[in-house]
């Protein structure tokens, strides 16, 4: 392929890859959650570098080797490219339940209650080891797995990632019974639209009195006694809503504009196959007999990017 259709098809991945996290967290806190998700993700993950190293040891699957005597090069085939297209997006799935699960679902085997006194202390310090963690990983990736694709070519470059990924899915579901594993409560963005109708239903509606809990919270106002069943439960959820479902709406919203910042840093640094083509062009030897490899480049910069991806 040549480089614009490149550049275009590696930054489509990149961006399937840091918006179907949040998809995965609606999936997750909705209908399977953290953990099935996760799980699910792994899956995703390793069948999407299967099918990269595939592409790398089945030659009909790639364009033939460019020979060396002038001619032009043979392009990919459609099928080629839709195979490629198709480990990028099993891959930016995969990402999609693990990105977005991995974080909570780790906190939640260290929450031992809002009783104990260090729990604020644990959840600081787990956070820490795992950005510490992910970006240890790129910077892993970035020099010894390139390394290993530049100097024993592809089938082994890719083949490796693909070994790895097999082991992290296994050894997660090897510890399946050790897990902390919250259920699903209810669907996160259903309990959101219920929030904002009930709102505008009750919105002409005076409250108790200025001293309320519910001030402010007009979702939550009473109006007839028959509205709230025996066990405090709303008789109808569109007509009467909890406190809590009010706070989870109002701390969505607040993190709005983070998220649309976080989206346009990643906009403007999401150019891998810049420093690459530049790379390519430089003297990068530090011996003679060791040269950088031009992907290498790359860790300058990613680490970033993945700590940003994993905030958001």
């Amino acid at each position: 392929m040549d480089v614009g259709t490149t550049q275009n098809l590696l930054f489509f991945w990149s961006a399937a890859t840091n918006f179907l996290p949040i998809v995965g967290a609606v999936v997750a806190d909705s209908y399977l959650g953290r953990f099935l998700t996760i799980g699910l993700g792994s899956i995703f993950s390793f069948l999407g570098t299967v099918v990269l190293w595939l592409t790398a040891m089945i030659p009909k699957v790639r364009p033939p080797p460019c020979n060396q005597s002038g001619q032009a090069c043979k392009s990919t085939t459609t099928s080629q490219y839709m195979l490629l297209v198709f480990s990028f997006l099993l891959m930016s799935i995969g990402a999609g339940g693990i990105r977005s699960s991995s974080l909570a679902f780790g906190a939640n085997q260290l929450d031992k209650g809002d009783n104990n006194p260090s729990k604020h202390t644990v959840l600081e310090s787990f956070f820490a080891w795992y950005y510490t963690s992910s970006i240890a990983s790129v910077l892993i990736a970035l020099t010894a797995i390139v390394y290993l694709q530049d100097r024993l070519g592809w089938k082994i470059g890719f083949g490796v990632p693909a070994i790895l990924m097999f082991l992290s899915a296994l050894f997660y579901f090897l510890a399946s019974p050790f897990y902390i594993k919250q259920k699903v409560r209810s669907n996160l963005f259903a309990s959101f639209i219920r929030v904002i109708v009930v709102a505008f239903k009750n919105r002409k509606l005076h409250y108790p009195n200025q001293n309320s809990d519910y001030h402010h919270k007009n979702a939550c106002i009473i109006k007839r006694p028959e509205d709230v069943k025996l066990n405090g439960v709303a008789a109808n959820p569109w007509n009467l809503c909890t406190v809590e479902q009010v706070e989870e709406l109002k701390a969505f919203i607040r993190v709005m504009p983070l998220c649309s910042t976080g989206i346009v840093i990643s906009i403007n640094m999401s150019q891998s196959s810049f420093p690459l083509l530049q790379a390519q062009s430089m003297d990068r030897h530090l011996t003679k007999g060791f040269e950088i490899p031009a992907g290498s480049f790359g860790m300058f910069l990613d680490p970033l990017l993945t700590l940003t991806s994993l905030r958001k």
